[in-house]
């Protein structure tokens, strides 16, 4: 099986609000692994990955994110929400969509924190976890805290979004700004312009502004939830744990998201969780280190089956 520069053919399904575009490989009847992608990245952070599960007999799909590709909202009424729950209550409609029961989800960044609501509130949809930067969840309830000033200097897209100016800088300055993120994100991945060039075909998607202006609007406490996911956002709101079997992974040439031996949020899995430390890889991980992320979701759904026969279920086993 190839490992393609660009990953084709797509597909297509009414899934929710949207119509999702993805990408698809493996045995149509192998264990299903849901991979999400981050901002401002696209599916392509999964070019090496998703072949390489392929390959060992799993059916990978891997979709654009509302905003992002061709995938499109079906109604132009629909709120253009970037928030936690919109993401992760896509994920879920997806494997409705698909006809799919329970799956191992597996995301970075925006991709990760959907693949954390997933798991957390639909665990009986959610065969394993794997997370890069570990509990993503994100607490609104204290924005306003401040962190570290060179934490902060590195989320200036955070703060730029939250004006005018910095929205309709995204809608010039697509490319740009994604360049500048990942730059800083990874500085040890030498990326090349044509990876930039695909990834940055994804950020022409006509709703691709609004949606990233709300989600960074939200949550920081500067925009409204869309009342659809109000009950969803409720939820959330009290930090639910994670109790399916996890691997959470963080680079060590993470330029925003220093690695971590995994006790930081030790409290948010209560379900078995590996802990992993990888070399040289920065925030996109899957496609920096893509045999670490393979190595991830085969490890986890190994924990499944274990969790499943009731060897090995006891809590966290960090491994840095």
């Amino acid at each position: 099986m190839s490992h393609p520069d660009r990953m084709s053919p797509l597909k297509e399904i009414r899934s929710g609000v949207l119509d999702v575009t993805y990408y698809e490989d493996g045995p149509a009847d192998g264990p299903v692994v849901l991979l999400l992608h981050g901002y401002p990245y696209d599916i392509h952070s999964y070019v090496e990955v998703a072949p390489q599960l392929a390959e060992r007999g799993f059916r990978v799909i891997v979709p654009f994110l509302r905003g992002h590709g061709q995938t499109r909202f079906l109604d132009d009424k629909t709120s253009r929400s970037g928030q936690q729950a919109a993401l992760g209550a896509d994920a879920v409609s997806l494997l409705d969509a698909l006809d799919v029961p329970r799956a191992i989800i597996g995301g970075y960044d925006w991709g990760g924190r959907a693949a954390c609501v997933a798991a957390a509130l639909w665990p009986e949809r959610v065969v394993g976890l794997v997370s890069v930067n570990g509990y993503l969840i994100q607490d609104i309830a204290i924005a306003e805290r401040p962190i570290r000033p060179d934490l902060e200097a590195g989320f200036w897209y955070f703060y730029y979004f939250l004006t005018e100016r910095g929205r309709a800088g995204l809608r010039a300055n697509r490319r740009e700004i994604a360049e500048v993120i990942w730059r800083r994100n990874s500085p040890e991945w030498h990326f090349l312009q044509s990876q930039l060039d695909l990834a940055s075909e994804a950020f022409m998607n006509p709703d691709y502004v609004e949606v990233v202006i709300h989600s960074y609007r939200h949550r920081l406490g500067r925009a409204d939830g869309a009342l659809e996911y109000a009950d969803i956002e409720s939820r959330l709101a009290l930090l639910p744990p994670i109790t399916v079997p996890t691997v959470t992974l963080d680079g060590l040439a993470d330029g925003n998201f220093p690695a971590t031996d995994g006790t930081r949020d030790i409290d948010r899995f209560v379900g078995p969780r590996r802990h992993h430390q990888v070399a040289l890889a920065g925030h996109n991980l899957p496609q920096e280190a893509p045999a670490a992320f393979v190595d991830a979701v085969l490890e986890v759904a190994e924990l499944a089956d274990q969790h499943s026969t009731g060897v090995g279920q006891g809590g966290p086993e960090l491994v840095a």
